[in-house]
């Protein structure tokens, strides 16, 4: 049965901002693989090191931040639907985006790969029927998620944890409280929560990290589930804890301090690895663990950023709480084509990028709202709910969209 903790804890409307925003620098990361040395499914005419020292900096946090938000989701959803409901309605809303992305959406990223590499010749119609043949022999899987695997993982991790929600709600209430309150709540609570929650990850390092290389595959990718499935079960475990909350915003003032150190004495090793760890050897593993301390930091900031000046509704956050995830699924999708197309033009590198970039965000946002958002069948295939036919529902959704 549903909590009643559900009815205790009110809305975090800037858990909502700070989702949003993930998932906006996440399309900004993307776009920036376009441009670096590394590898990806195409690449500009334009690809150099210039932009990766910002790409090292956001790439420690960026999908831990999103887990660790979509757990404290899980947590708002377990107490209010209860674990039957939770796991039936996650299904759909997270199992057809799956299918449909893999179907559809993620295809022409596939085929563009496929053509820049010179191993498919041909448009995208004569491209489809082989991609969705299980048996075909190219060099990379297909059908595939691609960019999809943090939805596939968050199936997965959320029907693993949905029989075991309400006991874990129930200890985090009762027991599991005052424990947090014993680490968070004294003098040194907010050194315990900028410190502690980055244990488990070090493990990680020194472990799985060293024998598992992250596949994205679901199968044999055991270091990167051990790295998102504990986040996750950090944020559902701390989502209504008060005393973490609130050594979360003490620690607001060391957290920015440490972020702005790490990152500037990172991104000098960064610079320099290659470098630095033939001649210094003794510095590849604090360096590593620093980075696992910086990462946990930079999003234990941020919730306190959030907590601070974003805790509050509007028309603008109920509107894109709705269309980031439609953005999400398509956000990659849009930046293979537009890339593709844009490097061939002979276009300068900032205009190039700056087309790239705003190409992506627009086509993102006139998708979901002149066709996902008012095509019926389009919405589920995009984790959004079906029309509501309750009139009263309907003058809800109409309030808080401005009418639109």
């Amino acid at each position: 049965m549903p909590t009643t903790a559900a009815q205790a804890f009110p809305r975090r409307y800037d858990l909502d901002w700070l989702r949003i925003i993930a998932f906006g620098l996440l399309i900004l990361y993307h776009s920036g693989m376009f441009y670096v040395t590394w590898d990806w499914h195409v690449k500009s005419v334009h690809s150099g090191p210039e932009a990766e020292w910002a790409m090292r900096l956001l790439n420690p946090w960026r999908l831990a931040l999103l887990f660790f938000i979509s757990g404290a989701a899980l947590r708002f959803a377990a107490d209010k639907l209860g674990s039957s409901k939770l796991a039936r309605e996650r299904s759909v809303r997270l199992g057809l985006p799956i299918l449909f992305g893999m179907a559809v959406v993620v295809a022409p990223q596939s085929w563009l790969q496929l053509v820049e590499t010179g191993e498919f010749q041909g448009d995208f119609l004569a491209f489809w029927p082989h991609y969705l043949d299980f048996g075909s022999e190219f060099s990379i899987t297909t059908p595939t998620w691609n960019h999809l695997w943090y939805v596939v993982y968050l199936l997965v991790y959320t029907l693993i944890l949905a029989p075991f929600a309400g006991p874990v709600s129930r200890f985090m209430a009762g027991r599991g409280a005052k424990v947090t309150q014993f680490l968070f709540g004294g003098k040194w609570g907010p050194l315990v929560a900028l410190t502690l929650p980055s244990a488990p990850f070090l493990l990680y390092r020194l472990t799985l990290d060293r024998h598992f290389p992250t596949t994205h595959d679901l199968v044999w990718d055991w270091s990167n589930h051990a790295h998102s499935l504990t986040i996750l079960m950090l944020g559902f475990l701390l989502a209504k804890d008060r005393a973490f909350w609130s050594a979360i915003q003490r620690a607001l003032p060391w957290g920015i301090g440490l972020v702005l150190v790490l990152g500037a004495a990172l991104t000098f090793i960064w610079n320099d690895w290659n470098q630095i760890t033939a001649d210094q050897e003794w510095i590849i593993w604090p360096a590593r663990f620093a980075r696992i301390v910086y990462a946990w930091i930079m999003i234990a900031t941020l919730l306190g950023l959030g907590q601070r000046y974003l805790n509050r509704p509007s028309r603008a956050l109920t509107y894109m709480t709705e269309a980031i995830f439609p953005w999400y699924i398509l956000h990659q999708t849009l930046i293979v084509m537009l890339g593709f197309w844009l490097t061939r033009q002979g276009l300068p590198v900032g205009m190039e990028a700056l087309l790239v970039i705003g190409g992506t965000f627009i086509g993102c946002a006139l998708l979901h709202e002149l066709v996902i958002r008012r095509v019926g069948f389009l919405r589920p295939v995009f984790g959004l709910k079906p029309f509501s036919r309750s009139p009263v529902s309907r003058k809800v959704i109409a309030a808080a969209t401005g009418g639109r």
